[in-house]
């Protein structure tokens, strides 16, 4: 007997896996109603009118901000709660020093008596994507139960959701399971508890992005992280761009940063008009997922399909493409509102903002913000200027160089090389940031931050280290690495650098070096630009390019032993010989 084409089939009839586990979870949810989604453009519209209806949603000025939304979440639900996001693994080591760890049978037990019941009253909705594009041997699939619409809109935009990608996940017999519920919304029960070695998530008591949308930190870089252990590839919070010369040659990098310091700004940079032919194409500006070519080199895919970024900041100076895009089809979180319906944010430069994030009367004479710091934009990737066609790429496209960066305001220079992969691996594993509001808890602390990797490695960090040593091997043509440092001040207090479009200095250096064109010198750190080009840039010359690029001995004495207080304290015992060992011989270096 024939079988019937997937495409006549109701969404339940494509996979029976998805279809019984939505209902065990009907049964201890005890929703009034099931919504299986589909992916489609009325779907999503018949969503936000039911969220417009409610409340939830409001509908922002039409005509300057065509197809934009403006969501508000409760003053206790604003950012990632890493203090209570769990890996939950058999064994206590395999979740290491960089996790809250719990058992699984606790985890499980937990959830379960906060799940039970907890839709009663409410739509339970399945949604069905697919992490990349469709048809990648690279991506990987999900499906995510919540009770929340403003959180099936956000997943709408953020992966490649719906029928298709349960197509893919019935072919391929495999897909994390995310369970989600915005419960009470109570700090005192609310949890994101990861069970990798089952390939399940679970967040109760939360409607913000980064522990509610399960396909973002939790399912692209914390399970996948240890799935491409497991399978030989890199899960990473790594922008990817083209990077294209005059000749009209591309280069492709990853770069990593920690959160909310400058990653969408880099992903979206414009060149200065005075290095005319060079361009820049998106392919992602927060998460990358690396293997090894056919060819023997590294190739990336960005799992996302949408952006989720921090907004305060950003205007036509600071990020024109991020800034131009989400003027239509967006839907913001937690900014103010103009008198005349516009959302505006600390930055944005035009118009005054008179609701402020929880929509109470806002004062600027009287001081203090109208926009959340941590408050958000989620729109779909087309939406920007210099969308890349690569993105699409099944194949992933090759990367040339790998990036780290942070913000310091002083030790780190504006660039430097790495002078091999096993030294490249130190760099990552030395990146430090100073601490912004992403994440709960203090603001403008330094924190160390491998591979801006910390709070999102699903596993042991000291494995996760050896892993990377490990992945080398595996290709034959390795890319480069490279740490910036574009916030460096001077003893006047202000930023060296000019940064932003500028940036793209220090990126023609890098791909020049990936060609074997540019030159650089040796310091005890690693190679650094002898020379960067500086035409068109009059305010900026010799001078200021050193105070910008010294490598300073004795602060970087102090460094290193901070270094140390990670490698050989907290993660003693741990840390692979290969890598404390390229690390000793840093050290050495710089006595």
């Amino acid at each position: 007997m024939a079988t019937a084409p997937q495409s006549l089939l109701s969404l339940p009839e494509i996979s029976p896996a998805v279809a019984d586990w939505v209902e065990s979870v009907r049964k201890l949810t005890t929703p009034d109603k099931v919504q299986w989604c589909d992916g489609s453009p009325a779907e999503l519209e018949r969503l936000k009118q039911t969220l417009e209806k409610s409340g939830e949603l409001k509908k922002l000025n039409q005509t300057t901000f065509p197809g934009c939304h403006i969501a508000y979440s409760h003053p206790s639900d604003v950012a990632r709660v890493e203090h209570l996001t769990f890996i939950c693994t058999k064994n206590r080591e395999d979740a290491g020093p960089n996790n809250n760890w719990m058992a699984p049978d606790e985890a499980r037990a937990k959830m379960s008596a906060l799940f039970n019941g907890c839709m009663k009253g409410r739509t339970l909705y399945v949604v069905p994507y697919c992490m990349g594009p469709i048809d990648s041997p690279y991506s990987r699939c999900g499906v995510e139960i919540t009770d929340s619409a403003y959180v099936v809109i956000n997943m709408s935009i953020m992966t490649r959701m719906g029928r298709l990608a349960l197509e893919r996940i019935a072919r391929d017999g495999k897909f994390v399971k995310g369970l989600h519920s915005v419960g009470e919304l109570d700090p005192n029960r609310r949890f994101i508890m990861h069970f990798p070695e089952e390939l399940s998530i679970q967040s109760f008591g939360s409607g913000y992005g980064g522990n509610a949308l399960l396909g973002k930190k939790c399912h692209a870089l914390r399970i996948a992280s240890w799935q491409a252990r497991d399978e030989g590839w890199l899960a990473e919070h790594m922008l990817i761009v083209g990077i294209e010369n005059p000749r009209g040659e591309t280069h492709y990098i990853a770069a990593a940063f920690p959160s909310a310091c400058g990653k969408t700004n880099l992903a979206m940079l414009i060149p200065p008009d005075s290095m005319p032919g060079w361009k820049i194409w998106t392919v992602g500006d927060d998460i990358a997922w690396l293997h090894p070519g056919p060819d023997g080199r590294l190739y990336a895919i960005n799992p996302e399909a949408g952006y989720f970024g921090v907004v305060p900041g950003t205007n036509r100076a600071t990020n024109r493409n991020a800034f131009d895009m989400i003027h239509r089809d967006t839907l913001f979180t937690n900014v103010a509102l103009t008198a005349d319906n516009e959302p505006w944010w600390e930055g944005r430069k035009l118009n005054t903002p008179v609701l402020d994030w929880q929509g109470k009367p806002f004062d600027a004479a009287k001081g203090g913000v109208s926009a959340h710091p941590n408050s958000r934009f989620t729109v779909s990737a087309t939406n920007n200027p210099i969308y890349s066609p690569r993105s699409e790429d099944p194949g992933g496209v090759p990367i040339s160089a790998i990036v780290f960066g942070g913000r310091r305001r002083e030790v780190a220079p504006l660039v430097y090389e790495a002078r091999s992969w096993q030294h490249g691996v130190v760099v990552g594993a030395s990146v430090a940031s100073e601490t912004t509001a992403a994440a709960t808890g203090a603001v403008g602390v330094v924190r160390r931050d491998p591979m801006a990797m910390l709070a999102f490695c699903g596993y042991n960090i000291t494995d996760y280290f050896r892993h990377w040593l490990s992945f080398g091997k595996k290709l034959t043509k390795q890319p480069k690495f490279y740490m910036v440092n574009w916030f460096r001040k001077g003893a006047d207090g202000k930023f060296i650098w000019p940064g932003y479009g500028e940036n793209m200095r220090v990126l023609k250096w890098i791909v020049e070096r990936a060609e074997g064109k540019a030159g650089a010198r040796s310091t005890a750190l690693g190679n650094v630009p002898d020379a960067l080009d500086f035409a068109g840039l009059p305010s900026f010359g010799a001078d200021k390019f050193a105070a910008a690029n010294t490598v300073d001995t004795q602060q970087w004495q102090a460094e290193l032993q901070l270094h140390d207080e990670l490698l050989a304290g907290k993660l003693k015992g741990n840390v692979p010989r290969t890598l404390l060992k390229r690390y000793q011989s840093l050290v050495q270096d710089f006595n």
